[in-house]
């Protein structure tokens, strides 16, 4: 379901705060200095104000990662600017990079515990930049709330934490019987006369497991392929996902009935919940995106045959 229409995977201010008490599991946070940025940061919910559920989701990369050293921030990914590894000083020394015909100017600055930083972008034989973006760090023990403005925009803020630092859900009691529903060919077409087609062939439960091939043809030529797995593991069910053959990523059954079953993962950068629902006589529908609002990719496959 990642690499398929069901690849699903395959396809990509001022920071208000709530007051309220820190999680059970939160992790510590020094704002000594600025190495507390440091590493792989995942993104967690939306605490824009007055923003409606469909609109929810990350001010930036759904994962971006920092690397620190003295005097200095590198932005190593996810920072959207085509670039990896920019370094950004901390005394407000312009940083120049290219890309895509651009230059791309950053200045940033560790104050009050809070690492900011902005980005201008130039065409090559202007002076005055296009678009400037700004972005705001500051680690609490809630996590990195990460701040975005855009131009003149109000920020979006959002909530990130280190992946490790992410509690789990807890795991719906199942057995692989419970999602024989699931088994079958299932396929779908999207795009103007289907030139996109899409396919998931699932296995019958046998020995605790369930397996899965899937791919995308679009007009006519493969452009993804998935591998899949649903496996029976301590009283509960884990959906396995290898969009081209990738390393695995997995899903923790949550809830469940006799046509809906729901993953979740929320250490995942996207999609963090994928859910299957049997729809009339003979569909399979799936979803995916975040565990909460934002607008879900939806796919809706037929049973092959029907």
């Amino acid at each position: 379901m990642w690499s398929n229409g069901l690849n699903l995977l395959a396809l990509t201010g001022i920071a208000w705060v709530a007051l309220r008490m820190v999680p059970a599991g939160a992790p510590p946070v020094h704002q000594g200095d600025h190495t507390v940025l440091d590493g792989e940061w995942i993104y967690l919910e939306d605490r824009t104000e007055g923003r409606a559920l469909e609109q929810l989701g990350p001010p930036m990369s759904s994962k971006f990662s920092f690397r620190t050293e003295a005097g200095a921030v590198i932005l190593a990914s996810g920072h959207g600017s085509g670039q990896r590894d920019v370094r950004v000083a901390l005394d407000g020394t312009p940083t120049e990079a290219t890309d895509q015909g651009r230059l791309l100017r950053y200045t940033g600055s560790w104050k009050d515990g809070t690492f900011s930083y902005q980005t201008a972008f130039f065409k090559l034989d202007t002076k005055a930049p296009d678009g400037v973006i700004k972005r705001e760090f500051r680690p609490t023990p809630d996590g990195l709330i990460v701040s975005v403005s855009v131009r003149e925009n109000s920020p979006s803020t959002a909530l990130y934490r280190h992946p490790q630092d992410i509690p789990m859900p807890t795991p719906a009691k199942a057995t692989i019987t419970d999602l024989a529903w699931i088994s079958g060919a299932w396929t779908g077409t999207r795009g103007t006369d289907g030139v996109i087609s899409f396919e998931e062939r699932w296995s019958p439960p046998s020995g605790g497991s369930m397996l899965a091939t899937a791919r995308t043809v679009n007009r006519g030529k493969l452009s993804a392929f998935e591998y899949l797995r649903i496996v029976e593991r301590e009283g509960g069910l884990v959906y396995i996902a290898q969009p081209g053959g990738a390393p695995p990523t997995e899903f923790i059954l949550t809830e469940f009935d006799a046509k809906r079953a729901v993953f979740e993962n929320p250490r995942h950068d996207y999609p963090k919940k994928i859910t299957y629902e049997l729809t009339g006589d003979s569909g399979l529908t799936a979803t995916i995106g975040f565990l909460k609002g934002g607008t879900p990719r939806r796919f809706e496959f037929k049973r092959e045959g029907k």
